[in-house]
């Protein structure tokens, strides 16, 4: 199941994190892997070489995100070079916390350029590539806290909320051509960003986690494999919760 041969799948923030797990396990399932990344060029190499080096194919590419123009001209490039393209996952993220009070502009326009706008700016030109294969799978990756709110994430809950209603549009746009839109919502992952968390921070998560322990980046990087199978076929415009129970 979830055979991914012969695939050519795009992580667009895949150098760390989530983004790295996925384009891990999508290798593993056969998929020939393109990751992006905005700034730490060392490490999409090291996950470019860690794919390589476990008999999978892939390659990086630079990409800001919060570019939605760039955004769309890496997308048709990647799709010319390998000759096509079958999975979209738009997980490259940024959160600019700060209570509302103190929320700039700027840090809320940052915010949902890469979140929202570049998502959903892959996700048309992915989707221009898919529509003359009519075929295709496109997962967004949204977060628990764009379903339930965060305090002093107003800008983050902003976009992750978005992705939600952009997703079922979308599947309703183009599920006659073959093409199936989803979005994952992670709870409580164990990431850099958790980690930076306090003692007393990471306890008051997890006392909101009913499974009682931080998710794994391997554990959503599966959601998202699922979704860019062939077994989901019949699954579109779903928001897949992977959050232990953080919120029903």
């Amino acid at each position: 199941m979830f055979d991914l041969a012969g695939k050519v799948a795009l992580v667009t923030g895949g150098s760390r994190g989530i983004g790295r797990a996925t384009a891990e396990v999508l290798a593993e399932r056969g998929a020939s892997v393109v990751i992006t990344y905005v700034g730490n060029e060392a490490a999409a190499r090291e996950t470019v070489e860690a794919i390589q080096k476990a008999g999978g194919k892939a390659e990086a590419v630079r990409l800001d995100a919060g570019d939605s123009a760039a955004c769309e001209t890496v997308v048709a490039e990647v799709a010319k070079r390998a000759g096509r393209l079958d999975v979209l996952v738009a997980n490259a993220g940024i959160s600019l916390d700060g209570l509302l009070l103190r929320l700039k502009d700027d840090d809320f326009e940052r915010t949902l350029a890469v979140n929202l706008k570049g998502a959903v700016a892959c996700a048309r030109a992915a989707i221009k590539v898919m529509m003359r294969a009519k075929t295709g799978r496109v997962v967004f990756m949204s977060s628990v806290v764009g379903e339930m709110g965060n305090p002093g994430q107003t800008a983050y809950a902003a976009s992750k909320a978005a992705l939600l209603g952009v997703t079922k549009t979308i599947a309703k746009e183009y599920a006659s051509r073959g093409i199936t839109v989803n979005v994952v919502t992670p709870g409580f992952v164990d990431t850099e960003m958790t980690q930076s968390l306090t003692p007393e921070g990471r306890e008051k998560m997890l006392a909101g986690v009913p499974v009682g322990r931080t998710g794994t980046v391997r554990e959503i990087a599966a959601a998202v494999t699922y979704l860019a199978s062939d077994e989901a076929a019949y699954v579109t415009g779903h928001a897949l919760r992977v959050n232990g129970g953080m919120y029903m």
